[in-house]
């Protein structure tokens, strides 16, 4: 299976500290972090990803 991964509109470029990579699999999203995408990935369920993204709005992380 080839997992098209597209970076987040959030990253800001190659030095960004939070670069994250999302990719649709098929049973759910796949997510992983840009600058070591060897060491794999998350795989999350379409509700599971829609309550992380629900969370991360509540809840930005701090630069």
């Amino acid at each position: 299976m080839i997992i098209h991964w597209r970076k987040s509109s959030h990253s800001s470029g190659v030095n960004d500290a939070h670069c994250v990579e999302v990719g649709r699999l098929p049973q759910g999203v796949g997510v992983r972090d840009s600058k070591n995408p060897a060491a794999g990935h998350l795989n999350l369920s379409a509700d599971q990803f829609t309550a992380l993204l629900a969370q991360i709005k509540r809840h930005p992380p701090t630069p």
